[in-house]
């Protein structure tokens, strides 16, 4: 079942990249990280639309982690983690569920002092089973534990979420 068209998408990343900004404002600069595929996918969205509506530097990077096995493999990002002291930072990802992924996916920071570190998710299921904050959630939805979301943003004419 369809829940989020791309209109939709679109206005939540809109919405979003608002509110990171008002947040972030006093920042030098914003580093947004998405995780694996899709977080990358929303991540890049985002830093669209944050481009469009700041002046404040913006980095792009992706984190990658085996979801299934987060301790299988190291956690590996595209910038060194020591040029990230001291900025706001942005963990993104498509879908919070119960938040583990999101919780590796500090592992990077955690040698480092960044400003602050905060989440955006395009989707919140609120079945949390790790101590994660979602700062910005563009829609939360409650679910049962077997229903998925599905989330299809790599073809901009199929942009579409949905509940299976």
């Amino acid at each position: 079942m369809k829940i989020l068209n791309q209109r939709q998408i679109r206005q939540m990343i809109e919405r979003l990249a608002i509110q990171i900004l008002e947040n972030n404002f006093e920042s030098d600069e914003i580093i947004l990280a998405g995780i694996n595929n899709n977080g990358m996918g929303f991540a890049r969205m985002l830093y669209e639309r944050l481009e469009a509506h700041t002046s404040i530097p913006l980095t792009l990077t992706n984190i990658r982690l085996n979801p299934a096995d987060p301790l299988a493999a190291a956690v590996e990002m595209d910038i060194s983690p020591d040029s990230l002291r001291g900025k706001a930072i942005v963990i993104i990802d498509d879908v919070a569920n119960t938040g583990r992924t999101i919780f590796y996916a500090f592992k990077p920071f955690m040698a480092i002092l960044p400003a602050k570190i905060e989440v955006a998710v395009l989707v919140d299921r609120k079945h949390k089973s790790f101590p994660v904050k979602v700062d910005y959630v563009g829609l939360s939805l409650a679910t049962t534990l077997r229903e998925s979301i599905d989330v299809q943003i790599r073809n901009v004419e199929e942009e579409a979420v949905y509940l299976v």
